[in-house]
């Protein structure tokens, strides 16, 4: 087994939890919220409450066990930077315009490293100007490009090999992926504006297509009129992709995210019809999370399809 092969074992795996641990402290992040804990450290940082293991309330013990989170993340993320730097000790023995080599792992792993620093830096002015909504978008934003970016790591060391593909197929889909992040911005906008009770009723927004009010009512409406449109397109998006190419993995990659939309739409309706019921809420934080990674891991299959020849098992 060539040395190449074997850090792409190690970084599979790794990448893998370092994504998963990375969605979970997402998730996190949105039940800190929920609960109203976005203060229960106080405005000490890195510290929590002026010591390193406080006394423990609820909302300090959910803030507490985020940033402990954060910690594990930033513990896999350095792993995962620091074990693509070994691929500098050996000659590439695929082309390094491939998924896989050595270059590539390299730059996917400074590239985490960078955002998970922004990261960090972003969670600490939060806390120090005591939860800004700009900062929090911000924060949240630079989390969902951590996990992106470490799911394209996680694919490239599990599938070595394939070459860069720009057609249609891909430009619908990383644009499909663009508008992912902008609807999950936006509802964390919403959410950290406090929007969430502005508009009442599903599918509608208070009984009316173009709802009366103030910054708040558009904002939720924005939301919602961005999500159903991504909802929409994604269900269309397999037959789309299914004229512009022939490719088993490409559509069940789209099959999975149209189901996630689905699922994500059904959540989104319980949570305003149950009056934003705050597992709910939970929940849809975490499936929006998921709805992006889908949507990331279809683009990158688009963009980097099997080769007709595909060598990748002998390198």
């Amino acid at each position: 087994m060539s040395s190449q092969r074997r850090i792409r074992r190690i970084l599979g795996p790794l990448g893998a939890a370092a994504a998963v641990t990375t969605f979970l402290l997402i998730v996190l992040g949105g039940v800190v919220r929920i609960t109203g804990s976005g203060m229960g450290c106080g405005d000490h940082w890195p510290l929590c409450n002026g010591h390193l293991i406080p006394p423990m309330d609820l909302p300090t013990l959910i803030e507490y066990g985020h940033r402990l989170a954060a910690v594990l993340v930033s513990v896999l993320v350095a792993a995962v930077a620091l074990v693509s730097q070994v691929t500098r000790r050996h000659p590439a023995d695929i082309d390094a315009d491939a998924t896989g080599s050595g270059v590539r792992l390299r730059r996917l792993g400074w590239l985490a490293v960078v955002l998970l620093v922004l990261q960090i830096l972003l969670g600490a002015v939060t806390v120090w100007l005591e939860l800004p909504p700009a900062s929090v978008i911000l924060h949240l934003g630079t989390a969902m490009l951590l996990l992106a970016t470490l799911v394209v790591a996680t694919s490239e060391a599990y599938a070595p090999g394939h070459r860069l593909r720009v057609d249609d197929a891909s430009r619908l889909t990383w644009w499909t992926a663009v508008a992912g992040f902008a609807v999950v911005l936006l509802g964390g906008l919403t959410a950290n504006l406090h929007a969430g009770p502005a508009c009442q009723g599903f599918p509608l927004c208070n009984g009316q297509l173009w709802p009366a009010g103030g910054p708040l009512v558009h904002t939720h409406w924005t939301h919602r009129l961005g999500a159903y449109a991504l909802v929409g397109w994604c269900l269309a998006l397999p037959a789309l992709l299914a004229r512009r190419r022939a490719d088993a993995q490409l559509k069940r990659a789209a099959l999975l995210a149209a189901a996630a939309v689905l699922v994500q739409l059904v959540i989104g309706a319980a949570m305003v019809l149950q009056h934003l019921e705050a597992s709910l809420r939970a929940a849809h934080v975490g499936l929006g999370a998921l709805v992006f990674v889908a949507l990331v891991r279809l683009a990158w299959v688009a963009t980097y399809p099997p080769q007709p020849t595909d060598s990748s098992s002998a390198t």
